[in-house]
C-alpha cells in the first residue's frame, strides 16, 4: 500500500442552531447563524460541506447556492434525490451553481433509504428499483453537461426529445458525482460510474473490504481509476481520554431523549445497528453507541478521544484509501471550531510530514503528541 499523503475534509451545513443534543423547535433558516457557520467551516479548514436534503427541510439547491456565495473556498455538495427533480433540470441547476461558484459544485445522489420519506414527495418506486433509476439519472446528468448536439432518450424511468445542448459547467467538464450505500445495487452503480463512493464510519476491517469491493467493480468496468473514498464520522473530543468518554456518554443520554422518525430500512443503517449490538468500541476509537441511540438514522458512528487519538484514528482510514473525510459533531458550531483548532491541523501536519520524508510518523505516540504540543 502506498503512503497516503493527501486528504480533504467535509462537513455538513446546518441552517439554524438546532442540534441533536438541544433540538430547537424550528425548521426555518437563521441567516445570521448560517453566515457564522459557513465562515467557521472556512476558518476551520474544511474543503467541502454537504447540503442535506429532506422533505421537510430547506431546498438543497437554494441553500447550496447561498453557501457558495457566503464562502470563497467551500465546495457545496448538493444532496439530490432522483425522485424529486427531472435529470435535465438537475443538470441545469447544478451547472448554474457550478458557474456561480466558479467550479466548486459537487452532487451526492441519494437513491432513498426510507419508503415513508420517499412517499412524502410522491415517490412509490420499490426500493430495489431505486438504484436503477439513479444509474439512468447519473448517465443523463453527464450527457447533459457534455453532449454538444441535441439528443433524445427513452429509458426505463425518463423520456424526452431533442434536448440540448445543455448549460455547460464552469470548466466544461462534468461535475463530480458521489454515491453511497451498502446494497449490492449501490456498489454496482457506484463502482462502475461514481466519482466518489461514500461510507459511514465502520470498523477498519469492514471498510477495507468495502473499498476493495468498490475498486474491484471499477476495475471490472475498465475504469483507469476507481471512485475516491469518502468516510463519515461524528468525533467527540476533549482534553483527556477520560473527559472525552464522559462527554460521549453524556451525549448519548441526551440523544436518547429525542424522538425518532421511524426505523431504518437501508442496509447501511442495519449494518451500523448490528455493529453496535456486537461491540461498543472498535479499533482505536470508533464508538457505536451513538448509532444505537439515534437508530442509525443517518451517519452517526463516533470517534472518541483526545484530538491526537481522533486524528490518529482518521489517519488509519486514510491509510486504507479514504481521501475524503467527513467530520461533524453533535454540538455543531462549537465542534466545527474545535476540529479546526485541533483535529484537522494534526491530520494535515502528519500528512505533510509523510510527503516531505516519505515515512509514516509514530502517529498515536510521540509524533502526534509533539504536533499537538
Amino acid at each position: 500500500m502506498s503512503l497516503a499523503t493527501h486528504v480533504e475534509f467535509i462537513s455538513q451545513i446546518h441552517p439554524n442552531p438546532s442540534t441533536e443534543l438541544v433540538p430547537v423547535p424550528t425548521r426555518g433558516i437563521d441567516l445570521d447563524y448560517l453566515r457564522r457557520y459557513v465562515h467557521a467551516l472556512e476558518d476551520a479548514g474544511f474543503d467541502y460541506t454537504l447540503i442535506p436534503y429532506g422533505s421537510s427541510g430547506p431546498d438543497s439547491f437554494v441553500l447550496g447556492s447561498a453557501v457558495g456565495q457566503l464562502s470563497q473556498t467551500l465546495r457545496p455538495i448538493i444532496a439530490l434525490r432522483p425522485n424529486t427533480t427531472f435529470p435535465l433540470v438537475a443538470a441545469q441547476q447544478l451547472a448554474t451553481l457550478d458557474q456561480l461558484t466558479e467550479g466548486r459544485a459537487v452532487v451526492h445522489l441519494i437513491s432513498g433509504a426510507s419508503n415513508a420519506e420517499q412517499a412524502r414527495q410522491g415517490d412509490y418506486l420499490p426500493k430495489d428499483r431505486r438504484y436503477a433509476r439513479t444509474e439512468e439519472f447519473l448517465r443523463l446528468l453527464r450527457r447533459a453537461w457534455t453532449e454538444r448536439e441535441p439528443f433524445s432518450h427513452e429509458g426505463d424511468f425518463y423520456k424526452f426529445d431533442d434536448f440540448g445542448p445543455g448549460l455547460p459547467t464552469y470548466t466544461g467538464e462534468p461535475i463530480p458525482i458521489s454515491i453511497g450505500g451498502q446494497s449490492d445495487a449501490a456498489f454496482a452503480v457506484g463502482g462502475e460510474l461514481a466519482d466518489v463512493f461514500s461510507f459511514w464510519g465502520e470498523p477498519l476491517d469492514e471498510i477495507r473490504a468495502q473499498i476493495e469491493r468498490v475498486h474491484g467493480i471499477a476495475d471490472a468496468a475498465g475504469r483507469a481509476h476507481g471512485p475516491r473514498i469518502w468516510v463519515t464520522f461524528r468525533p467527540i473530543i476533549a482534553a483527556t481520554e477520560t473527559l472525552a468518554w464522559e462527554k460521549a456518554r453524556r451525549y448519548v443520554d441526551q440523544i436518547r431523549t429525542t424522538p425518532r422518525d421511524g426505523a431504518p430500512e437501508n442496509v447501511g443503517a442495519q449494518r451500523a445497528l448490528d455493529f453496535a449490538a456486537r461491540q461498543e468500541v472498535y479499533d482505536r476509537a470508533l464508538w457505536t453507541q451513538t448509532a444505537a441511540a439515534t437508530g442509525a438514522l443517518g451517519a452517526s458512528t463516533a470517534l472518541v478521544g483526545t484530538p491526537e487519538t481522533v486524528a490518529a484514528a482518521i489517519l488509519d482510514y486514510i491509510d486504507l484509501g479514504a481521501s475524503l473525510v467527513s467530520i461533524r459533531g453533535y454540538d455543531n458550531l462549537n465542534d466545527t471550531i474545535d476540529y479546526g483548532r485541533t483535529v484537522i491541523p494534526l491530520v494535515r501536519q502528519e500528512l505533510a510530514h509523510r510527503a516531505a520524508t516519505g515515512q509514516r510518523g509514530t502517529l498515536q505516540d510521540e509524533h502526534l503528541g509533539a504536533l499537538a504540543a
